[in-house]
């Protein structure tokens, strides 16, 4: 269904447990998916009237702090573990898978600092988060689409470039990684080309380790990362 008719979408907004249980009433769930409430303890479900309003963050998270958004947060481990190192920021998982979201969901359930989307990264990126609002984004282990006539389904574009850009705060940083060279390859290729951004040295040292991750280290996989740091435009 096109996003863009569709006059009501349900969005998946994690919050801590005390909240839920203090709600003075249980938002509806999408009749088209089949979901009960308990699946996403600790969750609210809430509903736009657009899908292409920005999103309230202040609302979302009850307060204004520096914001990360992991983009195809999958199950969330990797999202809440770095959630809880760094309490005094918020945090966005996007996922638009439904199994995803619900695991991501209950991880998130106590983590009083992370939110959960269940949409496409790519369209929430360019029409749902305001501009100059991420201090930075994680793009980590995005499928590949290593046949050449999948290529037009990867994330990573000029126009998504162009969209991330956009969401970040000055100085921001869009850090990715993958285990497919050819894909690196052609990312940097796309970043050398986008004047908004500089590469640096990634600093993944210490972040979380995602599922993907730990099993391409054990398969002994190298993996590539690129850390892409927005610039002030020349005047």
């Amino acid at each position: 269904m096109d996003l863009l008719r569709r006059p009501l979408l349900s969005f998946l907004l994690s919050v801590p447990v005390r909240e839920v249980e203090s709600a003075h009433r249980q938002e509806s769930l999408p009749r088209d998916e089949s979901v009960r409430s308990a699946d996403f303890r600790g969750s609210l479900l809430i509903e736009l009237d657009s899908v292409t309003d920005r999103l309230d963050l202040e609302k979302i998270f009850g307060r204004n702090a520096p914001l990360h958004v992991d983009l195809g947060c999958g199950d969330g481990s990797f999202l809440c573990a770095l959630a809880e190192r760094m309490p005094e920021k918020n945090f966005l998982g996007i996922e638009r898978l439904l199994g995803r979201i619900r695991s991501a969901a209950r991880k998130a359930a106590t983590v009083g600092n992370v939110r959960l989307l269940r949409m496409e990264s790519s369209y929430a990126v360019r029409y749902l988060l305001p501009a100059g609002s991420v201090e930075t984004f994680y793009l980590l282990f995005p499928d590949p689409w290593p046949k050449r006539r999948h290529w037009r389904r990867r994330i990573v574009t000029g126009e998504f470039l162009r969209a991330i850009s956009q969401a970040l705060a000055e100085n921001g940083r869009f850090l990715i990684a993958t285990d497919h060279f050819d894909y690196f390859e052609k990312i940097e290729e796309i970043a050398r080309a986008n004047p908004d951004f500089t590469m640096a040295s990634p600093r993944a040292g210490d972040l979380p380790l995602t599922k993907f991750q730990q099993q391409f280290r054990a398969q002994g996989a190298v993996i590539h990362w690129l850390e892409l740091r927005k610039v002030s435009p020349v005047r």
